[in-house]
């Protein structure tokens, strides 16, 4: 069930967002490096690689420069039209091609490049037991990231020792309570906290969250 509203949802989405995907399409490729896309090797379900789409919002040489795979506040790697992409979000929608080809659901975890999912250790397989998400839990409470990486002298370390872990508990609580109705909910929640993003609203709908860890309050 869940994969036919991917299939509608997707393609309706590229049929509406036409009009708005060709423009910023032609601005890529009259600006920055002129690249309109960036290809990355994502882990999908079944810790199978693949190609993740997205809009080409950083300098290409980013994943060998300063904090590698890992994407800071006011990170000197990203192109002045790439910060309002990134931001907005908008730089995720090419993955709705990824989504119909069948690398990816509408909800689910977050694909993780394969250096941040050897992280994940044997939790990585349970949780990479669906197909990663356009969205997900993760990407609802994890929406401004970048935040909690600023001014960390070692943000990878970070990430591993305090993000990772969390990641992995609120993303096994999703596989737990994994149904048609909560795909709805975060979809619902995704569009709410971009439009309000200091809304924590999700807390009182979604119940038992695992408890944020004092280094992400």
């Amino acid at each position: 069930m869940q994969r036919f509203f991917d299939i509608i949802f997707s393609l309706f989405a590229l049929i509406i967002l036409a009009p708005l995907l060709v423009p910023i399409a032609l601005v890529l490729k009259l600006t920055g490096e002129h690249d309109i896309f960036y290809v990355q090797e994502r882990i999908g379900k079944g810790g199978v690689p693949f190609g993740l789409l997205k809009f080409a919002t950083m300098l290409r040489n980013s994943p060998n420069v300063g904090t590698g795979d890992i994407t800071v506040k006011n990170d000197p790697r990203v192109l002045p039209f790439g910060s309002f992409l990134r931001k907005s979000k908008i730089n995720e929608l090419p993955q709705l091609l990824n989504i119909l080809k069948g690398d990816m659901s509408i909800v689910g975890p977050r694909p993780m490049v394969p250096k941040t999912y050897k992280n994940y250790g044997e939790k990585g397989i349970e949780v990479y037991s669906v197909r990663p998400g356009l969205t997900g839990i993760g990407s609802i409470i994890f929406r401004d990231e970048e935040k909690h990486l600023d001014n960390q002298s070692d943000p990878m370390a970070f990430y591993v020792k305090i993000i990772i872990p969390y990641k992995t508990k609120i993303e096994l609580w999703y596989l737990e309570r994994k149904s048609i109705f909560m795909y709805f909910q975060i979809i619902f929640f995704t569009a709410w906290v971009i439009i309000k993003p200091k809304s924590n609203w999700y807390q009182d709908i979604f119940d038992e969250l695992p408890e944020l860890p004092s280094e992400l309050l």
